[in-house]
């Protein structure tokens, strides 16, 4: 059983993973900003771009618990590679699992994070491109 001074830290530093990414993200819509008001398009396709945006997401996100390569079992989390959307859905807003599910671990670690809930779709499609 982990201590419960633990689950605090880690809620902590998953706090601050968020802060870094939300400085991150209001950086990049300034630059895409600048971009497109400067008149500059972008030959990168949609999928390309949602793929680079789920890796971001993902690393901002979620590789403090899972393994950089979502192949890999993480320090706290499993492997999360081909995780489908319902999957992701039910995780990250709502800390749950889909019905008829069997949890990899047994540890119930995980908070929702409902804060990444329109970047489900770019998280589905890097964990399903690799």
């Amino acid at each position: 059983m982990m201590h419960p001074g633990i689950r605090h830290v880690i809620i902590a530093i998953m706090g601050i993973v968020v802060v870094v990414f939300m400085v991150i993200l209001s950086s990049c819509d300034r630059c895409s900003q600048k971009s497109s008001t400067s008149g500059e398009t972008s030959n990168v396709s949609p999928e390309v771009q949602r793929l680079a945006r789920g890796k971001l997401v993902y690393n901002a996100n979620c590789i403090s618990c899972h393994n950089r390569n979502p192949k890999l079992p993480g320090s706290i989390g499993p492997d999360v590679f081909g995780s489908s959307k319902e999957l992701l859905t039910a995780r990250l807003l709502y800390g749950k699992y889909p019905d008829g599910y069997k949890p990899k671990r047994e540890s119930h670690l995980m908070p929702p994070l409902p804060h990444l809930a329109n970047e489900i779709e770019a998280l589905t499609a890097f964990l399903n491109a690799q």
